[in-house]
């Protein structure tokens, strides 16, 4: 018997390596076994047997496209960052696209709480996954932070050069950076401030291999963002062994738990300079921040991912009419 046909549309393919893209391409890895998948930028208009959507506002196009073409075919959407705590609150493609869709995939625990109440049995809690990989040996003469974004405000980086400037008088702290430059005048004010400030380097758009290295390498991955799905980096981070400092947003507490100690609000760029000093010069710090983070990595093991979106797709496709 053929397997099924499965569409799976993504407002980026890989020459973006951001999150929605290392989101497409993992999922249509899980599926293969399962599913004939196509991963397309918009949707062709070829038959399939479900169609996959990712972002309800950037994809809106293809899932009305979709639900007027085949409106008894499984429409999934899985809502990834913006478009959950942004644009469905104001945009009306968006929220066209939640009406739409069978069900609503949600990549943080707190995702739901943020979908209309008549919307949240739609709802479907699908974590994203790493492999877990060993923690790699780290220096002892410094401790190496590192912040993984592109330069865009969505990744409030000015949070992370304000807090360098803080740490300027700190010989022992450095400050790496790793993002290309979506938005110019981040990009001039990253590099101004690598002249200013020799302990952050920005290290402009790596590959995803260089990229997990250096998260290995790293003492603490600092994750300033305003607005998270569920950040994939600090799931690596977390398979890795390296611990977190995270904005206290609900993308964030949503993989990290609404007690971990590692946060700090929103913009504050002086908890986040005073997080790294401890991290630094508090013995017990790091051990308790990785324990915390040690805790939560069973819940982003690939094969959790790959059963919610197998036992997701198998239930919609049997229950069609």
């Amino acid at each position: 018997m053929a397997r099924p046909s499965l569409v799976l549309v993504t407002p980026a393919l890989a020459a973006a390596n951001n999150g929605n893209w290392q989101t497409a391409r993992r999922w249509a890895s899980m599926l293969a076994a399962d599913y004939r998948v196509r991963v397309q930028l918009h949707w062709d208009g070829e038959p399939a047997d479900a169609m996959i959507a990712l972002h309800a506002r950037r994809s809106a196009d293809d899932v009305a496209a979709w639900h007027a073409r085949h409106p008894g075919q499984p429409l999934v959407l899985a809502l990834t960052g913006t478009d959950l705590y942004r644009d469905i609150a104001v945009d009306a493609t968006a929220q066209r696209s939640l009406d739409c869709a069978d069900r609503l995939v949600v990549l943080n625990e707190r995702g739901p709480l943020m979908l209309p109440q008549p919307l949240r049995a739609k709802a479907v809690v699908c974590l994203q996954s790493s492999p877990t990989r060993r923690a790699l040996p780290k220096t002892t003469r410094l401790l190496r932070a590192l912040m993984v974004g592109h330069l865009r405000d969505e990744k409030r980086p000015q949070t992370y050069f304000a807090a360098a400037r803080r740490l300027a008088g700190r010989c022992d702290i450095l400050l790496d950076h790793i993002g290309g430059s979506l938005e110019p005048a981040l990009g001039q004010a990253a590099t101004a401030l690598q002249r200013e400030q020799p302990r952050y380097r920005w290290l402009g758009a790596l590959d995803h291999m260089t990229t997990r290295r250096r998260i290995q390498q790293a003492h603490v991955l600092v994750h300033c963002s305003a607005m998270e799905g569920g950040a994939q980096v600090i799931i690596e981070a977390v398979a890795c062994g390296t611990p977190v400092l995270a904005s206290r947003i609900d993308g964030n507490l949503g993989l990290l738990g609404d007690d971990y100690a590692g946060c700090f609000d929103l913009g504050d760029d002086a908890a986040l300079a005073s997080l790294l000093q401890r991290c630094r010069d508090d013995p017990a710090w790091l051990p308790r921040l990785h324990a915390q983070c040690a805790a939560r990595a069973p819940l982003f093991e690939p094969a959790h991912e790959r059963h919610v979106l197998r036992t997701l797709m198998s239930d919609l496709l049997e229950s069609r009419p």
